[in-house]
């Protein structure tokens, strides 16, 4: 899953939405003891929902449908764009959830208020998200491409490949809604059997 959706499945304090992000740039166990109790639960937790989605049979089949030589960016551009199914259908994917706006609103204030807190990467990252709403752009399909393209710029190597794994999204549209209209209340239901136990 890409930041929306674990933002979205994490606890929504403040400290839960920093960890929530967090997992995507905090390496190893190599910093983390600058976090509190709250924010550690949140990393650990954003990375057993990565597991979770990489091996759920429905997202694994659906990676199959894509070229053997894209299938390694698959999973890439599949969470960007199980990111946009969730933003363009909030309010009946997450009725509980407040509105998008005021939701991503917060997320920006988070990651404002904690800035001196942040990673170098997200530190560097985490004005421009704001700026341009990357979160709540994600309602809109061209934001799906806009994000893969930004992702393909930071890779040293096979930028290209990753770009090129769009078109075969576009091919398989229909099957990727389809399979997190399945998927998604499974990672739901995993996240607060995870919380429970």
């Amino acid at each position: 899953m890409n930041w929306l959706a674990h933002l979205y499945l994490a606890r929504h304090s403040d400290a839960a939405l920093l960890g929530a992000l967090l997992g995507d740039f905090a390496a190893g166990s190599n910093g983390l003891e600058r976090f509190g109790r709250v924010e550690h639960a949140e990393i650990l937790l954003h990375r057993r929902i990565d597991r979770f989605t990489d091996t759920h049979p429905d997202v694994t089949a659906l990676r199959a449908q894509f070229p053997e030589g894209h299938r390694r960016f698959a999973g890439v551009v599949l969470d960007v764009y199980f990111d946009h199914l969730l933003s363009r259908d909030w309010p009946t994917r997450a009725p509980a959830a407040p509105p998008l706006d005021a939701f991503t609103a917060r997320v920006y204030d988070v990651l404002r208020e904690r800035h001196a807190d942040l990673p170098p990467r997200l530190q560097a990252i985490a004005p421009r998200m704001a700026a341009s709403d990357w979160l709540g752009s994600y309602r809109e399909r061209d934001s799906v491409d806009r994000a893969v393209t930004r992702m393909a710029g930071r890779l040293s190597r096979q930028g290209e490949r990753l770009v090129a794994t769009l078109d075969d999204l576009r091919r398989v549209e229909p099957l990727a809604e389809a399979t997190f209209d399945a998927f998604f209340p499974d990672l739901e239901r995993f996240v607060t059997r995870t919380r429970e136990g």
